[in-house]
């Protein structure tokens, strides 16, 4: 190790000092539950796309009570487009637990934070030290670049035996006082210098003990060797409108958009089958012809394992159809996603009912980013 523990948290300290964040309306409190939403928001997203959810879940949900005892669907409504929809699921839940087995109170230990749903290691570690002044260390992605790159940690993080011994470097790094702004200054210097692709090491205040820049590799750090194949998928979506009403259909509880709702989503192997399922076209009768089908823009959008191509057909049932036929039409649509999830996703559990609504009520609900924008264009 280069660098000494005390030199190393006093350059990083005084760096935040003069060169840090100070301004995020997250910094401005000591309150946990402020300080846990915006650590949640920010895994895997980038501060200026959460800065607006932020102050959206503030007002909708001011405390830790409402937001427990608000509907998961409203929870999943005001965090769709945000992503990582299982945060939101996780949320709900710690709120409920906090509620429940804490009195409402956070617990300031971080080995108990870290017990509550969606609340790991690192995080717990951020909530204790920015609220309650906690010697933990954090490891998330940003400072294990940071500090893999000064060190010149090579393992391979991949292997848990490396990952530990990681975290064991950043207790040793831990400074006995400014904990908060230590903390602050790794996030920070992560995000703002000590980035991934273009490192800016000339502002960086560790330089001069940075392994990684003596070497000139800094892209060579953090290792981890094990990569997730990606995988793609090709499905149809569904857009069954009927008058100012389209279909939707709730997500399973467990697997990809679990619990959001969506158009109906089929996988296809064959462009040929982006009609209408065979058992519902018998139920159209003399209506078939009348029946508008648009196939609109294919949708290119990436999850965290695989890459997914969405094609959008929408089906406009005649204004005259009666309540009676297009709810038999609904029930063949679904029969059909019933056998399609039954051969294909069968892990992540049978799809609800659908429901009819407005545009504006499924605007109001947890939609998809994808499917919110589609229907937004409607």
């Amino acid at each position: 190790m280069s660098a000494s523990t005390s030199n190393l948290a006093a350059q990083v300290v005084r760096w935040q000092k003069q060169h840090g964040r100070h301004d995020l309306p997250w910094q401005q409190t000591r309150d946990p539950y402020r300080v846990w939403l915006s650590e949640v928001m920010l895994q895997q997203t980038q501060v200026s796309t959460v800065l607006g959810y932020y102050d959206r879940f503030l007002q909708r949900f001011p405390t830790v009570q409402d937001l427990a005892q608000a509907p998961l669907d409203e929870v999943l409504a005001l965090w769709s487009g945000l992503g990582y929809y299982s945060r939101a699921r996780h949320l709900h839940a710690c709120a409920q637990k906090v509620v429940t087995h804490h009195a409402g109170q956070f617990p300031q230990d971080p080995a108990t934070l870290a017990t509550l749903p969606g609340i790991g290691r690192s995080t717990a570690a951020a909530i204790a030290a920015f609220c309650f002044g906690a010697r933990a260390a954090i490891l998330d992605g940003n400072v294990k670049r940071v500090l893999t790159r000064v060190l010149g940690f090579g393992e391979d993080l991949s292997q848990a035996r490396h990952e530990k011994a990681l975290w064991s470097l950043a207790e040793s790094l831990l400074p006995q006082r400014d904990i908060d702004r230590y903390t602050q200054g790794l996030m920070d210097l992560g995000a703002q210098v000590c980035t991934a692709r273009q490192p800016r090491c000339t502002l960086c205040p560790l330089r001069s003990d940075c392994v990684a820049q003596a070497q000139e590799r800094p892209h060579d750090f953090p290792v981890k060797t094990k990569r997730t194949r990606r995988g793609r998928r090709v499905s149809v979506l569904w857009w069954l409108q009927h008058r100012d009403e389209v279909w939707l259909v709730q997500r399973p509880a467990r697997g990809v958009w679990a619990g959001l709702w969506c158009l109906p989503e089929r996988p296809v192997q064959d462009p040929q089958e982006l009609g209408i399922p065979p058992a519902a076209t018998p139920l159209l009768g003399a209506w078939a012809d009348a029946v508008k089908r648009e196939q609109l823009s294919p949708i290119e959008h990436a999850l965290t394992h695989f890459d997914w191509l969405l094609l959008p057909v929408r089906f406009t049932l005649p204004s005259k159809f009666s309540l009676a036929r297009r709810q038999h039409m609904q029930l063949a649509f679904e029969a059909d996603l019933a056998a399609d999830h039954a051969a294909d996703h069968a892990a992540e559990g049978a799809p609800k009912p659908g429901q009819w609504c407005t545009i504006r009520e499924a605007l109001a609900l947890g939609l998809p980013a994808p499917v919110r924008k589609l229907l937004e264009s409607a």
